[in-house]
């Protein structure tokens, strides 16, 4: 029974490992990214990588110098670490100017790949629509005069060096000639990246009236 819990834990510490990374990446809605299919894919790989990790720790007495906790440790390491274990390449090849590792890293590190982009795929769909829907008749000089700092604003912890891009971004659509429907829809997939789309509903929400698009001017 005690093993049994040993490779219980150490599975839901490969889900957190594998949930965690993915969060990180998909910081809009992680929440709706980490159940998506492909998400939930790789999250099962983290949790099978912790389970056969484990089993090589014990199989080949890994200590790690842990004395009288080498239980826990065991579990720790295996858990926290399998990917990272499991992502080493046995040996490099060199194929035209490229270096390519061989070994279960190379294996697992396209299974991570192809998950990762299925699950921006259908982001993108989420986010396209999403925009889509908020910006329709937003001004893009209006917007980028008044929408940003007011999201900014709203927003309590967003890191310097995000703000930094973000303001950068918005530079070079500015300077951009793309049409103004299409840079505004751009402008809002880069709030949405930053701020997520509940701040950036209320904000388009609260400054409706001042960044509507100017009607025509009548010859």
């Amino acid at each position: 029974m005690p093993e049994l819990l040993d490779y219980i834990v150490v599975a839901l510490l490969g889900a957190a490992v594998g949930g965690a990374e993915l969060v990180s990446r998909y910081r809009d809605a992680p929440q709706t990214a980490v159940v998506t299919r492909p998400a939930l894919l790789y999250i099962f790989l983290n949790m099978a990588a912790s389970v056969i990790a484990l089993a090589f720790v014990r199989a080949f007495g890994w200590t790690f110098g842990a004395g009288p906790n080498l239980r826990w440790t065991q579990v720790l390491v295996a858990g926290i670490g399998a990917m990272a274990l499991f992502r080493t390449s046995l040996f490099t090849v060199r194929a035209g100017d490229r270096d390519i590792g061989v070994g279960p890293g190379s294996f697992l590190q396209t299974l991570r790949e192809a998950a990762d982009r299925e699950v921006d795929r259908v982001r993108a769909h989420a986010r396209g629509a999403t925009v889509a829907k908020l910006m329709q008749g937003v001004d893009f000089q209006k917007a980028e005069q008044i929408l940003v700092p007011y999201c900014l604003a709203l927003m309590q912890n967003v890191p310097e060096d995000e703000q930094k891009k973000l303001l950068n971004a918005v530079k070079t659509l500015t300077a951009d000639e793309t049409e103004g429907a299409i840079k505004v829809r751009m402008l809002g997939l880069h709030l949405l990246s930053v701020v997520g789309p509940a701040v950036l509903t209320a904000a388009v929400e609260a400054l409706r009236g001042e960044l509507k698009t100017p009607p025509p001017i009548s010859r």
